[in-house]
């Protein structure tokens, strides 16, 4: 996955190093979205079960429990541009998004450069020998992952 971190990060994200720092993340979609939960001391995060979404509205109440469940420090948003870099109405819709979270949560937002990270999780699944068959079987959770532990990479 190319990674180029675009970070928009309110002013109250002061993290201080070697703490433990766990980020929720998302893979943005308009009738699903990938979540995954990382911890930044291993730089390694987990899939959750993808959300639904109607026109790229989620349930919001669903998006409140994962929040209170795992009490993330931050939210790590996908951004998924286009092969050249440019933004196109899906970033817009991520960034949309990715303030509505911070907004709700009153926790700092970072987008992250998403480009590809569906296509590897894809890839991933292929190469173990898993069900090809994606609108059943949802990669979502881990382009999720992938973009948070990407997130770390750059980051930390």
């Amino acid at each position: 996955m190319t990674a180029s971190i675009s970070t928009e990060t309110p002013s109250n994200d002061n993290h201080k190093p070697n703490t433990a720092r766990s980020v929720l993340g998302f893979d943005f979609g308009t009738t699903r979205m990938g979540v995954a939960i990382g911890q930044s001391i291993t730089g390694t995060a987990r899939p959750l079960d993808p959300l639904k979404a109607k026109d790229g509205i989620p349930n919001w109440d669903e998006i409140t429990r994962i929040v209170t469940e795992w009490k993330p420090d931050a939210f790590v948003v996908g951004l998924p541009l286009d092969m050249d870099g440019s933004e196109n109405e899906m970033c817009q819709r991520a960034r949309k998004f990715a303030k509505r979270l911070h907004g709700r949560f009153n926790l700092p937002y970072h987008m992250m450069d998403e480009r590809l990270s569906s296509y590897e999780a894809k890839g991933h699944v292929m190469a173990r020998g898993g069900n090809r068959n994606f609108k059943e079987n949802s990669v979502d959770g881990l382009a999720a992952q992938m973009i948070v532990e990407t997130w770390f990479a750059e980051s930390y």
